[in-house]
């Protein structure tokens, strides 16, 4: 029986730290370092390869480094070569599946670190034909870390990763605010009645309504670029707290050259590396500028819902593509459940600012200990958004379609349109008519006439859709301004001019 038992345990190797000795399982590319933070930190079952853009970007900080130190004589050749060619790999694809550490993790990042160049290590080995764990020939710490810190590789992983996983986050959203602009265009002339404080306001078209959505998002993509935009400064060659040691003379400069050449990023090297080693302050502005564009999505989200709303009761504007069944009880029933998941990541990425923020805030002396927590909140706010923007788009924006009689009813009846009169007909009896329209369901046009302020063709000048939108008409005239009712506005004081005694 113990033959039997023996004969089915998987073959070790033993790897020895400081702590002592572990056996590793001989298939595996990590090593005793990983082994121990697998067993200190099972807390989020939740390994790094979750977020691969930072295994990646930890893959091009290991090749910069071992191209640097060949440059500089610090590495000889061959083993440069084999660590750079075993990064190459990794930034391909490959062995994401053993960087098995958790995001969350204590150490400021060392259990990532060392993880990274275990398996570096270990796949250069196998290159060159040895056996993993043979690290006499190649060392972790001595070859694949050589003039490195966890304090200098991992913040600056962070921040290749945040800039290749926000690429894509980008695309995302710049299609989704595509796809609102085209909604806007099909949209464009269907009058509704616009809202302020969810009462009647004036009239717009439900296009204007979809373009400010696709406006907005817009807007984020830029703010979301100039963010990303300070994270171009990296402290690679700080080492452990900015002091450059153990890291050659010649090193610093060098290793910024080639990781800019392999990952594309306009990163320069921190001017004090004192300072850039102990804050981590643009990690701050980098979420709040997710937090923004979280937050704007939901709000979309949110008036989305409302204007769906019914669909017999509620505002029912528009109609969102059925997705699901709605109820476990009430047949038929249809919920805005994209709407609704949107505004659920963004209240996520809301709280992962404040956990960003506390641990921000929380670094202390010369090294922020509680990096791990930000890069975990930042990736997952990032790979979330992402995933929302194009859930949104697909399931949800492109699909939705406008009721156009219920609006077009809505309008006719509606006691906005007075607001376009009152420059004419006077404030005060404007308010009259737009209180007896509620009070009879009568129609504001219809009352007009009868009261016999304006001619039927004058109102009709006046209440031209896109004069009530603002679409295509001179601003500074009440009506058509070919028209000779037309009335101008004062040019110094933008007020309206005396109405003549006829339409008083």
């Amino acid at each position: 029986m113990t033959e039997q038992l023996t004969a089915q345990t998987p073959p070790t190797r033993t790897e020895t730290d400081s702590i002592g000795s572990l056996e590793i399982p001989q298939t595996a590319y990590w090593g005793v370092h990983t082994a121990r933070a697998n067993e200190n930190f099972p807390i989020t079952r939740r390994p790094i390869n979750v977020y691969p853009d930072f295994v990646r970007a930890f893959a091009c900080v290991k090749q910069a480094a071992a191209r640097a130190n060949a440059e500089i004589g610090a590495l000889d050749e061959r083993r440069a070569g084999l660590i750079d060619a075993a990064c190459e790999e990794i930034k391909a694809g490959r062995l994401h599946d053993q960087f098995t550490v958790g995001v969350v993790q204590g150490g400021a990042g060392t259990s990532t670190n060392m993880n990274a160049n275990e398996v570096i290590t270990n796949r250069a080995l196998e290159i060159a034909g040895q056996a993993k764990g043979d690290y006499g020939f190649i060392n972790p710490n001595d070859h694949t870390n050589h003039s490195q810190s966890t304090n200098d590789t991992y913040p600056t992983a962070i921040k290749i990763a945040l800039a290749f996983s926000l690429q894509n986050m980008l695309s995302e959203l710049t299609r989704l605010a595509d796809a609102f602009a085209a909604k806007g265009r099909e949209f464009s002339h269907i009058i509704k009645v616009g809202r302020t404080q969810l009462q009647d306001a004036v009239p717009m078209t439900l296009g204007q309504e979809f373009t400010a959505f696709a406006v907005t998002l817009r807007e984020d993509v830029q703010r979301l670029e100039e963010a990303v935009a300070l994270l171009g400064e990296v402290n690679m060659g700080a080492t452990a707290i900015g002091t450059s040691i153990n890291a050659p003379q010649g090193y610093k400069e060098s290793v910024i050259r080639h990781l800019r050449e392999i990952t594309g990023l306009d990163l320069v090297t921190a001017g004090d590396l004192v300072e850039s080693t102990s804050d981590t302050g643009v990690f701050i502005t980098f979420s709040g500028a997710l937090k923004r564009s979280a937050l704007k999505l939901s709000k979309i989200a949110n008036d989305l819902r409302l204007l769906s709303s019914g669909p017999q009761t509620g505002l029912g504007e528009i109609n969102l593509p059925a997705r699901q069944a709605g109820s476990s009880i009430m047949p038929g029933k249809v919920n805005p459940v994209i709407p609704e998941a949107v505004s659920q990541v963004a209240y996520s990425v809301a709280g992962s600012d404040v956990t960003v923020s506390m641990a921000v805030e929380a670094g202390q002396l010369q090294l922020n200990a509680f990096e791990p927590i930000v890069a975990h909140s930042l990736f997952q706010s990032i790979t979330w958004l992402e995933r929302a923007c194009q859930t949104f788009r697909v399931n949800c924006v492109s699909g939705i379609t406008a009721n156009e009689e219920r609006l077009e009813d809505s309008v006719a009846r509606s006691v906005t349109v007075i607001t376009a009169l009152a420059p004419v007909i006077g404030y005060a009896q404007a308010a009259q008519l737009a209180k007896q329209a509620l009070a009879t369901d009568e129609k504001i046009s219809d009352l007009v006439v009868q009261r016999g302020l304006l001619e039927r063709d004058e109102l009709d000048a006046l209440l031209r859709p896109e004069r009530l939108t603002g679409m295509g008409t001179d601003q500074n005239v009440t009506t058509d301004p070919d028209s000779a009712e037309a009335v101008p506005r004062d040019e110094m004081t933008g007020e309206f001019e005396a109405v003549p005694e006829s339409q008083e």
